[in-house]
């Protein structure tokens, strides 16, 4: 592990693999399990890092697939890394750019989530992938991806190797090794490829992160696939666990990614967790649905990350303790009550339901800000609840009534 970065466990949930602990950045520290709130483009949507802090974040991840399109990951060198870019001072984090080879390819225009759904299982098998798909702007192939901007449809490419580099540059104190991010309809078969491609490219970023940073400035994470099956994740854990450069490189924590049957989120992470080294920090990627966030920390998962929560606010879909509401609703538009009572965020202790309504009804750019506060806020201080939880031996407790009481309406 890198002698700037530092993983402690502090308890241990009797009976199952999850953890309460802290990380240590060269940046500050994490207490953990904790949320990590998502700047897409070295910017949380509609919100200052001073909001952020305020709202108890404590690591920001920024996209290393957009910061390289824009401004461009050695504009953000020259700015002195992301964090800095944007203001924000904390602990930081950027993911590998391999999602968007998912999102370009695999699931380009086929409205395929990473996460299966009930009724999933009735779409037809992908039988590689999703990578034929002949509307795709990204092409993944033995060394790396090539793929079209989004933005003006120039031809890009990335590998294992360009990857580092670019996360080099934004300079975040955890990064991802390269992956392939496979469909939730790709066969068996498919996975086991794309699983294998995944841990060369692995082994390949160790490689590369190693002469980029002798000083090991950066911790590394490498990132489990193997879709929904078990045997496919019990291997990828494993392998990843136990990959070793020639200089003795490993891996410092773990990230958890790919498609997931919904209905057995707890289970494949399980899977994962059971076959990973407990003394290193696992990230469960790109998760923010409050109950999988339970079955994530109780099954072993440390950090999670998702665009989620300001995502749906800026759609008017703000989180309660039971279960989210359509602030755009006609019950709200004379409601003078805040969003949820004893709520401790901004946006509560200051407004309605009612001018919420109002704002989004009038299409105020003020509406995507209060949405956004509150419901970071929520998920933030959800996972610091469950932390808490831990600590005092009432996770167990606190998780069954959180669940009784939410509900997806």
């Amino acid at each position: 592990m890198s002698e700037n970065f530092n993983f402690k466990i502090e308890k241990k949930l009797p009976g199952k693999l999850g953890r309460a602990g802290k990380i240590t950045t060269p940046n500050g520290e994490i207490n953990t399990p904790s949320f990590v709130v998502v700047g897409t483009k070295a910017t949380v949507k509609a919100m200052t890092p001073e909001m952020l802090k305020s709202l108890g974040a404590q690591v920001v991840l920024a996209n290393t697939y957009h910061l390289y399109l824009q401004p461009g990951n050695e504009l953000v060198k020259k700015a002195g890394g992301f964090a800095k870019f944007m203001g924000w001072q904390g602990p930081t984090m950027t993911d590998s750019g391999g999602f968007q080879v998912f999102s370009l390819g695999a699931a380009f225009g086929e409205h395929v989530s990473k996460v299966a759904k009930a009724g999933d299982e009735n779409r037809k098998k992908v039988e590689d992938g999703g990578t034929g798909n002949k509307n795709k702007l990204a092409k993944i192939d033995e060394d790396g991806v090539t793929f079209r901007s989004h933005i003006n449809g120039d031809q890009h490419r990335f590998t294992p190797e360009s990857s580092m580099q670019v996360q080099w540059d934004l300079g975040a104190d955890m990064i991802f090794a390269f992956d392939e991010c496979t469909s939730p309809q790709a066969t068996h078969e498919y996975q086991k490829e794309a699983m294998d491609r995944t841990h060369r490219w692995a082994m390949r970023s160790l490689v590369a992160h190693e002469k980029l940073d002798p000083e090991n400035i950066q911790a590394l994470f490498g990132v489990v696939q193997g879709g929904r099956h078990e045997d496919l994740r019990k291997e990828s854990a494993k392998a990843l666990a136990e990959m070793k450069t020639e200089n003795g490189s490993m891996f410092d924590g773990f990230g958890i990614g790919g498609s997931f049957d919904k209905d057995d989120m707890g289970t494949a992470v399980a899977w994962v967790n059971e076959s990973l080294p407990e003394e290193k920090p696992r990230h469960l990627l790109g998760i923010g649905d409050p109950i999988d966030v339970f079955l994530g920390v109780e099954n072993g998962c440390d950090l999670f990350d998702c665009v989620a929560p300001t995502r749906v606010a800026r759609n008017g879909s703000l989180y309660t303790k039971n279960g989210p509401i359509h602030i755009t609703n006609a019950a709200y538009r004379a409601d003078f009550s805040p969003i949820e009572e004893g709520c401790q965020c901004y946006t509560c202790q200051n407004y309605t339901k009612a001018y919420l309504a109002h704002l989004f009804h009038a299409k105020e750019i003020l509406a995507n800000t209060l949405a956004s506060v509150h419901n970071v806020y929520f998920i933030v201080n959800l996972v610091h609840k469950i932390r808490e939880a831990i600590l005092e031996d009432k996770f167990f407790e606190f998780k069954e009534e959180f669940i009784k009481g939410y509900s997806i309406k």
